[in-house]
């Protein structure tokens, strides 16, 4: 004689195949219409975007590119200065001369002359030299400002991406435990129907799907969220929903503190920037230093008078030199060169104060490294074992040896143990995305 609990529990299995193959189906078609909307989008195509669109890197660029400009203003000072001069004057009266207004009254004669002034600096005693140093080593700094700022956009991009692929993942948990937790009711509720599980089975199955389809909307929420991320961190204005292509993850082993310091000191862009900085300071304090020595020019002035005074000359020209010595200023020159050299001793210990940082962010950085290496091992043993632990539950509740307590705790560790899994891969990759980054070493 047929058992009535195996004979549903029978007509019940098939129903569920039926059902999943019609799920299947659909999957299908969704996933394909989806392929057709959304081409697959990597990290490497995420990081070109991010260089391409985002507007602090060409804010940086630029900036560098504008610094290239002051060198050249410095350099002007060892080229000739030329103007060319047109005057016209007429005289209300011949041979009239200016009275009041200052010590050198000059004649005013009715003439029209063209003529050329060209100046050319001999000498400065350095001036010119460390302010064209200065200004190089500026925009050296600026530079190595704009690879720092490409680095910072290229880890927020990493970021948002490894957590876009972490919400997507637990948003496949979600549905896996929905989908899990459905079947699951649906089971309990068929057999409580017949008489051959409680009530109770049924509300405890009930609470459990409705607590699958919380996770299941806050996944969703997440994953919206992350795509807002990312969206923001590639400079678009547009929030865009991405395929995103999950990468490998390969454990290393991180070396010493002492070699990641120095590789971090040696290659950070930032570092590099404030180095070069201070030496910038350094010269220009130099420079500011040679105020007080004197200033060697060449003067020249060629033209012609077509129209003059019968007392000018139809043409003229003179050449000399002119030393400019400074005497007194008001103790301006002795102020500039103290300001100087004040700047220089604080970008001294603005640059102490940096490295200092850059120790500790990498020492805490290979930390949580190691931390998340052990934790990716870890929970994939924890998600192995709550696999077992369910696939046992579950085949104890159907035979009737153990409560809906017992299956329900083992499909929430299940969860949780899924969920933490995929938390600690795409944490990992994150945080060697900010080891690479604190070392000076991202793409």
């Amino acid at each position: 004689m047929t058992n009535p609990r195996q004979g549903i529990e029978r007509k019940m299995f098939h129903d569920m195949k039926k059902l999943f193959s019609f799920l299947a189906v659909v999957a299908l078609m969704i996933g394909g219409a989806r392929a057709e909307e959304m081409k697959p989008f990597t990290l490497q195509q995420a990081q070109a975007a991010a260089i391409q669109h985002h507007p602090r890197i060409s804010e940086a660029e630029l900036i560098a590119l504008a610094a290239k400009q002051v060198v050249r203003e410095a350099q002007s000072a060892y080229f000739p200065v030329a103007t060319a001069n047109a005057t016209a004057v007429d005289s209300t009266a011949s041979n009239t001369r200016i009275a009041a207004g200052g010590l050198n009254n000059p004649l005013i004669l009715t003439r029209e002359a063209d003529g050329v002034n060209v100046s050319q600096l001999i000498t400065d005693f350095g001036r010119s030299i460390n302010l064209t140093a200065s200004s190089k080593l500026q925009a050296r700094a600026q530079e190595q400002n704009a690879l720092a700022t490409r680095a910072e956009i290229l880890l927020a991009v990493n970021t948002a991406y490894f957590e876009a692929l972490q919400a997507q993942s637990i948003l496949t948990v979600a549905k896996q435990t929905v989908s899990t937790r459905q079947l699951t009711y649906d089971q309990v509720s068929e057999l409580a129907s017949n008489k051959l599980k409680s009530g109770l089975d049924v509300s405890f199955a009930k609470v459990d799907l409705a607590s699958s389809k919380l996770l299941l909307a806050n996944a969703g929420n997440d994953l919206q969220a992350s795509f807002a991320t990312l969206s923001n961190v590639l400079g678009e204005r547009v929030q865009q929903n991405y395929l995103l292509v999950d990468q490998p993850v390969t454990t290393n082993t991180v070396p010493a503190d002492s070699e990641l310091v120095q590789t971090a000191l040696r290659n950070r862009p930032d570092i590099i920037q404030l180095r070069l900085q201070k030496d910038a300071a350094g010269r220009f304090a130099r420079a500011e230093k040679d105020l007080q020595y004197p200033t060697v020019s060449a003067i020249g002035s060629a033209g012609v008078v077509p129209l003059h005074d019968e007392s000018l000359r139809a043409n003229y020209a003179a050449a000399g030199v002119n030393v400019s010595v400074p005497i007194f200023d008001g103790m301006l020159f002795s102020a500039r060169e103290r300001e100087a050299e004040l700047r220089e001793r604080a970008s001294e210990e603005v640059l102490r104060d940096a490295e200092d940082n850059v120790i500790r962010d990498v020492r805490i950085a290979g930390l949580n490294l190691n931390y998340a290496a052990q934790r990716l091992t870890l929970t994939e043993e924890l998600l192995e074992s709550a696999n077992e632990s369910f696939e046992l539950a579950q085949a104890r509740y159907k035979v009737g040896s153990s409560s809906i307590v017992e299956l329900s705790q083992a499909q929430l560790n299940q969860t949780e143990a899924e969920i933490a899994q995929a938390r600690a891969k795409y944490e990992y990759q994150t945080r060697t995305s900010i080891l690479n980054f604190q070392l000076g070493q991202n793409p």
